[in-house]
């Protein structure tokens, strides 16, 4: 009788790191991998700097991001990763709007977007498939952004935030979270006077009359995605 073979060792496992500033999120992600016999969890940080220093210390060859972060965006973490430790690929995992984030954070060098309400063996699939080298979207945002780049006919309109620049987005998100000006200008390491002229600039670009339209919008649109 053959005897089945044992699972891989510990080093022969595709070794992930979980970024993320929940511990609970963190404990479930670690959970779910290493159920698996191909992936094991390498490490785990709950800030852009931990991040940075655990993929230098631990080498893993993939690192889940979410966005929300507590010293930095989880935005210029990617883009610090891809300029740092290029060959390590990101894939975000995030409770925010795919429509809104998955274009940006691709831009910014991740490979693929998967929101947090995915049930886990398709978050199992996205992991392997960025560990391959494939582009991670949901079925819905790879058909929207295939018709963008490829001009098809009948292509839906982009949203009114993809005019806008990533910091302020950022700062419209952190609004509609119910930040202040001042735990904004906090969060994103910037001048309460540097806030003020994005939100100058979110009206002007989204064409809303007062800072109090601007409040509702962001609220409208980013409240129901808040962490």
């Amino acid at each position: 009788m053959t005897k089945p073979e044992p699972p891989p060792a510990a080093a022969e496992r595709a070794r992930i790191l979980l970024v993320d500033d929940h511990p609970v999120v963190r404990q479930g992600l670690a959970r779910l991998i290493e159920q698996e016999p191909d992936l094991c969890v390498c490490g785990e940080a709950e800030t852009a700097g931990e991040a940075l220093k655990a993929v230098a210390d631990l080498g893993p060859a993939l690192a889940l991001v979410d966005l929300t972060l507590r010293d930095k965006p989880g935005l210029e973490l990617i883009k610090d990763l891809r300029k740092q430790h290029p060959d390590v690929k990101v894939l975000v995992v995030s409770m925010h709007d795919e429509s809104v984030w998955a274009e940006r954070v691709l831009r910014a060098g991740a490979c693929g977007y998967v929101m947090k309400q995915e049930k886990p063996r398709m978050l199992m699939a996205r992991i392997r498939q960025a560990l391959a080298d494939g582009l991670c979207l949901s079925e819905r945002m790879s058909e929207r952004l295939l018709r963008k780049f490829t001009g098809t006919r009948g292509a839906r309109l982009e949203p009114a935030t993809e005019g806008l620049g990533d910091r302020e987005l950022e700062v419209l998100q952190l609004m509609g979270q119910g930040l202040s000006p001042r735990e904004i200008a906090t969060a994103l390491n910037v001048s309460i006077k540097t806030v003020d002229a994005h939100k100058e600039n979110l009206k002007r670009k989204l064409d809303l009359g007062s800072a109090a339209e601007l409040l509702r919008y962001a609220v409208i649109r980013f409240m129901s995605t808040g962490e």
